[in-house]
């Protein structure tokens, strides 16, 4: 369904590395910057990371969430500690296995530098 997703920052260099950290704990490349933007590419798309064209400042959805699929629990955990550990903010829970009545979830919530609020999940069974 989708191509990318872009979120907007306004300090590049700030969120490469927190990005850059963070999605590697889930396999992911590290970006270049190319001008005013940056982009992860994976074989399932791509998450792009830029300075509005605009030229006013990057602002943060309300009630926006972007979350990346991850392969095991211990990666969510180590994604969520790079975050933490490269100016990222935990929010919601620790993370952690989450049940509702259809499905099984292990997710960790993470506000990047910019305040984008961001999430790694992996469905249980």
């Amino acid at each position: 369904m989708f191509t990318h997703v872009m979120v907007g920052t306004n300090d590049l260099e700030r969120a490469k590395k927190f990005y850059d950290a963070a999605l590697a704990e889930l396999g992911v490349k590290p970006a270049t910057i190319d001008g005013h933007r940056m982009f992860y590419r994976t074989p399932t798309g791509s998450f792009g990371v830029g300075k509005p064209i605009d030229g006013e400042p990057a602002t943060i959805a309300n009630g926006g969430t972007i979350s990346f699929a991850a392969q095991t629990t211990e990666q969510i955990d180590a994604w969520h500690a790079a975050g933490v550990a490269n100016g990222g903010t935990a929010i919601e829970k620790p993370p952690g296995l989450r049940e509702g009545p259809t499905m099984k979830l292990y997710l960790a919530y993470l506000r990047d530098p910019d305040g984008n609020k961001i999430c790694a999940m992996m469905r249980m069974g």
